[in-house]
């Protein structure tokens, strides 16, 4: 008699995903962020985070991880994931062109200062996203979160020289030793070159509003 045999497949099927905005794009709109929250959010409540900016300004982007799960033993909060160690390259490929569709339909035709934010998780998808599909930004905030190891100097040539890369994170973050790593690896591989900076805050794990508003403040 022969064992049983298990085989793994894959399919294709078209899927409806949602993702949060804040405010509207107009005429007045000085700056256009694109966010990614971190793991456990979702993005109506990341998105919460940037209510504070000046609302004729700012139009703020902010897709939603499509895996989503229970968040403890009552099962009462959900919470989501952009990425696992299960299936990676092909779960990448499928969060990518979801925030493909998101970009092409709320893409403005004149984009104004644009900014690109990567939180914990989020950064992975972040710096996946910009580097896989050459677009540029006057900014790039990865923040307290993990750089994807198989991205180098080749992918972010085509950055323009003026584009401000920031790395941040908390000196009291329960992860600081994965960031005090990933830090001294983005400045000794030259990703970024001269673009890069690095900021170290008196804070936990957590977003660091205050820095994120300055960016745009006049």
């Amino acid at each position: 008699m022969h064992p049983n045999m298990i085989v793994e497949k894959d399919t294709s099927y078209t899927m409806t995903s949602t993702y949060s905005v804040v405010n509207t794009y107009s005429e007045k709109t000085k700056n256009v962020w694109l966010v990614f929250h971190g793991m456990g959010y979702l993005s109506r409540y990341f998105a919460r985070y940037f209510e504070g900016l000046n609302p004729e300004e700012n139009f703020i982007i902010v897709p939603q991880a499509p895996s989503k799960y229970y968040q403890g033993p009552k099962f009462k909060h959900v919470g989501a994931s952009w990425l696992t160690r299960e299936n990676t390259v092909a779960e990448t490929k499928n969060v990518l062109a979801y925030v493909d569709s998101i970009w092409e339909r709320e893409k403005p035709e004149h984009l104004p200062n644009f900014v690109v934010v990567g939180y914990s998780q989020g950064v992975s998808i972040a710096a996946r996203w910009l580097s896989s599909r050459k677009i540029s930004c006057n900014t790039l905030v990865l923040h307290s979160g993990a750089f994807p190891k198989e991205l180098g100097p080749p992918d972010f040539d085509y950055l323009p020289e003026d584009t401000q890369v920031m790395y941040l994170y908390g000196d009291k973050d329960q992860y600081v030793t994965e960031a005090k790593l990933t830090e001294e690896s983005l400045k000794g591989s030259e990703v970024f070159g001269n673009r890069l900076s690095v900021t170290v805050f008196d804070g936990i794990h957590e977003v660091n509003v205050p820095f994120l508003s300055q960016l745009v403040e006049e």
